[in-house]
């Protein structure tokens, strides 16, 4: 035989010895997807109307979306989605075989319902919404009861008589969180000034959340507390300005360098998405409308660190009890049904 006939199988039996990956194999790809562990991969996706660099509302997702990640080994991404382009999103997850998405906001319900017809083997869930199918539904941060606690602090702190609130947008889970402050409020002194709130309407603008809370404070506030999501440094900076005090919300925001937050309701994620995700991937979930709150570790209610000598001693105690009394459910807190 001759030499040259014999090159194209050497130079074969060469490439495959040296095992060259071609751009198929699994030495050639890049993913942030878990080791095999012989078990089918679990994918999970979360739609927010931020960033999740806010620290606040869309962070605290992300917080959740990531011990889904590290606690049940799970394949996970996340985008800004909003308006039009949610069912976009929600059905390219779908279309990519992702077992949940989760929409992190009143906004997502609808249209997951709505979409969850097309995608029997995908899970849609948001958080806050009242409409359900087989293979959607919602579940809702009882947030309300810590805006209770901030209320029932403003009220019997406040200098002016006065208190107010702002938010991005005027959306019915953000509204029953306002309107239990109020009533934390109110318990407290019946007689309490409150201002109606002030929607600034866009995600985001720190400048638009400013002046909405300088209206706020220039009607005699000198406690605000805000659903203001990525926008929220704009009313910590106005409360800072005009020596009031601001409340943080869904996430602690005790620490910002406004010094403005003198406490924070909060939401802690993980339990909360964890045990959705676990019914999720044992194939348990039905749609329904789960209430998460303080007796389940979903909800929280703290005093800043650095201002706990400024808050009367008897005040820290009434505070505590109600808290206590909240969880124990001896106190149930108003919200909105929706």
């Amino acid at each position: 035989m001759k030499i040259s006939a014999l090159l194209p199988a050497l130079a074969g039996l060469l490439l495959f010895g040296c095992g060259a990956p071609s751009a198929d194999s699994p030495a050639a790809t890049k993913t942030d997807a878990p080791a095999a562990t012989g078990e089918a991969e679990f994918k999970v996706a979360l739609l927010t109307p931020g960033p999740v660099s806010d620290a606040g509302w869309s962070a605290m997702a992300y917080d959740g979306l990531q011990a889904i990640k590290t606690d049940m080994n799970a394949t996970v991404d996340n985008q800004e989605a909003s308006g039009i382009k949610i069912k976009d999103a929600m059905r390219s997850y779908a279309q990519k075989g992702y077992n949940l998405v989760f929409g992190h906001g009143y906004e997502y319900n609808e249209p997951g319902v709505d979409v969850a017809k097309d995608f029997p083997n995908t899970v849609f869930i948001s958080s806050s919404g009242g409409k359900t199918a087989a293979n959607a539904g919602a579940f809702r941060f009882y947030l309300e009861q810590g805006f209770h606690l901030c209320g029932m602090m403003a009220a019997t702190m406040t200098k002016t008589g006065t208190i107010g609130s702002v938010a991005v947008i005027d959306v019915p889970s953000i509204n029953s969180t306002i309107k239990a402050y109020e009533a934390g409020a109110r318990a407290v002194n019946p007689k309490i000034k409150i201002v109606p709130t002030v929607y600034f309407g866009k995600e985001g603008d720190v400048a638009a959340a400013k002046q909405a809370t300088e209206g706020v404070l220039s009607q005699g506030a000198d406690f605000v507390i805000h659903q203001a999501n990525a926008a929220a440094q704009g009313v910590f900076d106005a409360c800072a300005e005009k020596k009031a005090w601001a409340f943080g919300s869904n996430l602690d925001q005790n620490d910002n360098a406004s010094k403005a937050v003198l406490a924070s309701a909060i939401i802690v994620a993980k339990p909360a998405f964890l045990d959705l995700a676990k019914l999720v991937k044992e194939k348990k979930y039905t749609g329904a409308v789960t209430l998460k709150g303080m007796a389940d570790g979903a909800i929280d209610f703290k005093i800043a660190q650095a201002y706990l000598g400024k808050v009367p001693a008897d005040l820290q105690k009434k505070l505590k009890d109600a808290q206590a009394d909240i969880t124990s459910g001896k106190l149930v807190v108003p919200k909105d049904e929706f």
